[in-house]
């Protein structure tokens, strides 16, 4: 049974429950105003199911035309005369139908009362309603968000997967190389990669981390990516200010560095070049990549690049403010440029 049709079940049988509380009601009243001589006659009975079907008709006129069409549209002045009008037919098909069974006369004081008691119920059903509508507006968001974080750790995941698998079968190639070289760097080189990974697999699961974790995993993805590039390229990493006490949300510069380490050592320029800044202010922090780059050379769509970048943006606009973070990319003159300002947590 799926939760929509579970749900009518309950406010069908939420709606079963209260008449037959208020039929129960109705007879006790007779009752007790008969001085506890009458008894649960036909009659009795059928006094009790005409009172309720009136106020019924008050309720449910209420509930499917006074309440969405006036009062949800906020047309105050027209839901309360239409309200009366209700009320007042209400009372009225009351006291018609005692009349037709049992030659009642019409009174002001009866009309009066089946007013009155039709408008308290009118308003404890409304409130009923109100406070269900709101249950239920509470749950829809509820879900809402709960989709909204799953979606959100779906694109982180499909981020984690964009750190190309020739990346590290190239690192690890170009470590095994060293290590035959007996190479000092070797074993720093291993602990880089494995730092690495962990903050990918690991550390990154949630939506804000250690800007200072963020800073290693940036240190040893460069690292990792120069041993190998020749001495001609000019790698530059630069930063400034502090990184305590900071937090930003994780993987949030691989894309943009990946992307300067694919294109910016195959540029046509005599000098090919990536140069990476950080400068954090206060709370605010400023990335800044710029690299080497064919200009010319047509972008392709669908490509890990492009994802990634459309995954970053997302990522920016769920977990930032539209006046926390700002975003642009641009190339020129065989330059690639990526600027990110964006407020710390």
């Amino acid at each position: 049974m799926t939760l929509s049709k579970r749900y009518r079940r309950l406010k069908n049988a939420g709606h079963l429950l209260f008449w037959l509380a208020s039929l129960g009601f109705a007879l006790s009243a007779f009752y007790v105003v008969s001085e506890h001589q009458l008894g649960l006659t036909p009659d009795i009975m059928l006094r009790a199911l005409i009172i309720n079907l009136g106020f019924a008709v008050a309720v449910y006129t209420n509930f499917y035309l006074l309440i969405p069409r006036l009062l949800k549209k906020k047309n105050y002045i027209f839901y309360v005369f239409w309200l009366i009008i209700t009320l007042s037919a209400s009372s009225l098909i009351i006291i018609s139908l005692f009349f037709l069974l049992n030659q009642q006369a019409f009174s002001k004081h009866l009309f009066s009362t089946h007013f009155f008691t039709s408008a308290a119920y009118v308003a404890i059903t409304s409130l009923a309603k109100f406070v269900t509508d709101w249950i239920e507006l509470q749950d829809i968001s509820l879900r809402y968000h709960k989709v909204e974080r799953e979606k959100l750790e779906a694109e982180l995941n499909t981020l984690k997967s964009q750190i190309n698998p020739h990346f590290l079968f190239n690192s690890l190639n170009n470590i095994y190389s060293l290590s035959l070289m007996n190479s000092d760097k070797t074993p720093q080189l291993i602990l880089k990669l494995s730092d690495l990974m962990r903050h990918v697999l690991y550390e990154s699961r949630e939506n804000f981390i250690p800007l200072k974790r963020e800073i290693e995993f940036v240190r040893n993805f460069i690292e990792l990516q120069r041993i190998r590039l020749n001495e001609k390229t000019d790698i530059r990493f630069n930063l400034k200010g502090d990184i305590s006490n900071q937090k930003i949300i994780p993987l949030i510069f691989e894309p943009f560095i990946d992307n300067a380490f694919k294109h910016g050592p195959r540029s046509f320029s005599e000098q090919a070049f990536i140069h990476i800044f950080i400068t954090i202010e206060g709370k605010q922090l400023l990335f800044e990549v710029e690299n080497s780059c064919d200009c010319q050379e047509p972008e392709k769509q669908g490509t890990a690049h492009g994802i990634g970048l459309a995954n970053v943006r997302q990522r920016l606009a769920y977990l930032y403010k539209n006046e926390e973070y700002d975003l642009d990319i641009s190339k020129k003159a065989n330059i690639f440029t990526v600027r990110l300002k964006l407020m710390l947590k």
